[in-house]
């Protein structure tokens, strides 16, 4: 019996191979006679199309076609799931038609035999321009005197979408003591270790297409892909391959994808792209960007009556995926851990001259948290109370759950008080809040910094999603007793090639060696949804336990027609007799000729136990077999959730902050989080510290810049500022465990957990170091230079968003 495995941190199995350097990435994938791609894109923010001339370009050396937008006017526009009331959805097609509206927009195409040859090309196209005014910040875009992007609609404004329950207006007013506040959440470019990338490859004489693309769902990009460039879907197979990073930003089908299948069949040749780190930054969408002003009432002992949230979410020019379903995820998360009687968002969609936004780490919900995180601080520091202490009046009790929040949901399950606990404790909070006083009277700059937080995970029932909310997997036991996991879950850093081997390992009675788990091909993996929203494990890997009990169930009824027993039992990876047996067993014999010495292991013959290779054995030869069972031993399964998961927890960060250049230096940084059952805490840790790092960058780093003509000022990582490991502290983790009762595993998930719970802690460490200067607020990122304008000058002297 191999040793269990479940709730054990051992090494991820796909390790080796990235760390080596053999894996492969797209633009690894190397077919003879492929062509290359390069892409002519907009310079311009909002401009029309008078003409464009390809003529230069078509007779460069090396080039074999050039398309623009009136050749490829047959493929369908790029596809958006999300349905909201009275949406505007702009026909956004893969090559601008007459018009172009953001910098970046692709104008034409060229394809030459080589990667150089098509860049050359590409600057011998001309391109007339009437430029035209442009629609940048999202709140002032909605104001009819805006100009406007998309003439059709006659406005920017791409929806108004009013959510929540209770009486807003009776609970503000019941209050004791209302504060409001402007927060802004910046926009955030994904960066991705590795760029977007698509090779195409189509056989004319089997009208066959395969697409291998970098994507976090591939059958899903399959199925629009094919309803984009007019194709059988079963015509067209989608392979991902290593996936070098996604956090949402390849939750998406773009236009590249289509438009790469369609030209490889226009040349009957493959055809490759791979984006530059330049067009990553211009033409992969963007996270958060949302303007919001919230109101929190509360009575003077902390009881919190109702919160209001009016938001201008930044849309972008156009809609990639999911682009106006995201800012309703902030909503859904409002309530955050607390109880909170009657709570309303307004949310305002708007167009403006940029690249999309759409799913960036937690989507929606680490503003969600951010927004009732800041404004719970404000009821502290307004009745002059301990932040922990507002915390704790507000939580629900664990006898309380599930519960219904004030935004439609249920809460599956929850300790609010003991994650909190557990880090106030790993703190030591009550002697920081002591030494916090000591610095101040030394003069030195303190601050102590506390979210708690609680998320939406294991997206999630398909009635509240737009394209299914399931998730599939086969598992198969091999004549050999190997096993093999096909998942319709899409692994990209996530390490569920070992969780989901561990499962299938400890089920079955084998080493996690022994299981080998593939995913991303749709021509050999079953129909499944893909991996995004922290569903990997709490969906996809519910649908392979799943399946394992049904491929135990027919195990069973093998192992006791073999071992000739009413019913058999297994423990310890070995099916035994249960109860009074029928006879001597027959072990299972074949003829030489039909399998050769060593071909195959010898079928038991002890009589007394049987393994999981036994039985594979037997399923597979099918000479002993139950009446009217079929051979082989495998299953299928598509689970469906009932709910969503909601894993939760308390972070705390301390930092010190130098007066004389305002640099912020991390002193602890505490995070206690709660995902339910873990298969495998290494791979927990590592979400974590992954999250954490990127809310770092939110916080004090990154952000999107575009200047007042829609140029995207920070285009490259020379002027994006991606966290670098020297500013990364040490990261103090642990954990507290609520199962969720949702799914079988207990599992609720943790891949968003840390970019939801940090980024408040952060910026509450920072504003409480600068309390003493009269600082109640500032807006992300908050950089030194915006610190030591407050220190200096105070808030009122300075344009840093400081309130």
């Amino acid at each position: 019996m191999a040793e269990k495995t479940v709730g054990k941190p051992i090494k991820r199995t796909e390790d080796p191979r990235l760390i080596q350097g053999l894996a492969h990435y797209v633009d690894d994938i190397r077919l003879p006679d492929t062509l290359h791609a390069a892409f002519l894109r907009s310079i311009y923010a909002h401009a029309r199309i008078k003409s464009i001339d390809t003529t230069a370009a078509q007779k460069l050396p090396g080039v074999v076609a050039v398309y623009t937008g009136k050749d490829t006017q047959k493929i369908g526009p790029v596809p958006c799931a999300a349905a909201l009331p009275d949406l505007k959805v702009p026909d956004h097609r893969p090559l601008a038609g007459n018009k172009v509206y953001f910098v970046g927009h692709p104008v034409a195409v060229v394809v030459a035999e080589t990667k150089s040859a098509a860049r050359d090309a590409v600057d011998l196209i001309e391109v007339d321009y009437e430029e035209l005014p442009v629609a940048l910040d999202e709140e002032k875009a909605a104001d009819a005197k805006s100009p406007v992007i998309h003439e059709q609609f006659g406005t920017n404004v791409a929806y108004k979408l009013t959510a929540g329950e209770g009486d807003i207006e009776a609970a503000l007013k019941s209050a004791d003591k209302v504060v409001k506040q402007r927060i802004l959440h910046k926009r955030l470019a994904p960066i991705a270790m590795e760029p977007r990338g698509v090779l195409a490859r189509y056989f004319p004489g089997e009208q066959e297409l395969t697409l291998w693309t970098s994507t976090q769902i591939p059958h899903l990009c399959r199925t629009q892909v094919a309803i984009m460039i007019g194709m059988p879907e079963n015509k067209l197979r989608l392979i991902t391959p290593e996936v070098g990073g996604g956090f949402g930003s390849k939750l998406n089908v773009y236009a590249e994808e289509a438009l790469m299948g369609w030209i490889s069949m226009q040349l009957n040749r493959p055809v490759k792209w791979i984006e530059g780190r330049r067009e990553n930054m211009q033409a992969t969408i963007h996270g958060r960007g949302q303007t919001g002003y919230i109101e929190i009432g509360f009575k003077n002992d902390g009881t919190l009556t109702g919160l209001r949230y009016n938001v201008f979410a930044d849309m972008g020019s156009y809609f990639q995926l999911l682009t106006p379903a995201i800012p309703t995820l902030t909503g859904l998360m409002l309530s955050g851990c607390y109880k909170i009687p009657a709570i309303q968002i307004n949310v305002t969609g708007v167009f403006t001259n940029k690249m999309s936004t759409d799913a960036y780490r937690g989507a929606g919900r680490p503003e969600a948290t951010y927004v009732v995180e800041r404004a719970l601080d404000l009821v502290a520091l307004e009745l002059k109370r301990d932040p922990v202490e507002v915390r704790r009046k507000n939580f629900p009790q664990p006898n309380e759950f599930p519960f219904k929040t004030a935004t439609g949901l249920f809460y599956d399950s929850g300790n609010y008080q003991g994650a909190l606990d557990k880090a106030l404790k790993m703190a030591d909070y009550t002697k920081l809040r002591e030494e916090q006083k000591t610095a101040r009277k030394e003069g030195r700059i303190m601050g102590i910094g506390v979210s708690t937080y609680v998320e939406i995970c294991a997206l999630g029932p398909s009635s509240a999603m737009p394209a299914g909310g399931w998730e599939s997997a086969t598992v198969r036991v091999e004549p050999t007793g190997k096993v093999t996991v096909l998942t319709g879950a899409s692994p990209h850093g996530q390490g569920e090639e070992t969780s989901f081997a561990q499962i299938a390992a400890d089920e079955l009675g084998v080493g996690v060696n022994d299981v080998t788990v593939i995913h991303g091909d749709t021509a050999i993996v079953q129909y499944g949804i893909g991996t995004f929203g922290s569903r990997g494990l709490a969906v996809g890997g519910v649908a392979v336990y799943m399946a394992i009990q049904k491929l135990k169930d027919k195990a069973h009824k093998i192992a006791a027609h073999v071992l000739q027993c009413e019913k058999a039992t297994f423990v310890d990876g070995k099916f035994c007799a249960d109860g009074k047996g029928k006879g001597e067993v027959s072990a299972p014999s074949m003829p030489v000729a039909e399998a050769p010495a060593g071909a195959l292991p010898k079928p038991n013959e002890s009589g007394k136990t049987l393994t999981m290779m036994d039985i594979a054995l037997e399923a597979h030869v099918a000479k002993n077999l139950p009446a009217d069972m079929e051979p082989g031993l495998s299953a299928t399964a598509f689970y469906e959730p009932k709910n969503f998961t909601f894993p939760f927890g308390t972070h705390i960060a301390v930092v010190d902050i130098d007066p004389e250049t305002g640099e912020i230096h991390f002193q602890r940084y505490v995070a206690v989080d709660d995902c339910g059952k873990q298969i495998n805490p290494m791979l927990v840790a590592g979400q974590v510290h992954g999250g954490i790092v990127q809310s770092i960058g939110q916080a004090m780093f990154e952000e999107v810049v575009y200047d007042e003509t829609g140029q995207l000022v920070t285009g490259t990582l020379m002027d994006y500022a991606v966290p670098k490991a020297v500013m990364i502290p040490h990261l103090e983790l642990d954990s507290t465990e609520t199962p969720s009762p949702v799914n079988p595993l207990g599992a609720k998930g943790v891949g968003e957990a840390g970019t939801i719970g940090a980024t408040p802690a952060i910026v509450a460490a920072i504003v409480d170091a600068l309390a003493p200067y009269g600082v109640r607020h500032i807006d992300m990122p908050i950089k030194p230079e915006v610190v030591w304008q407050l220190i200096k000058n105070g808030p009122k002297k300075t344009s840093a968003g400081a309130a």
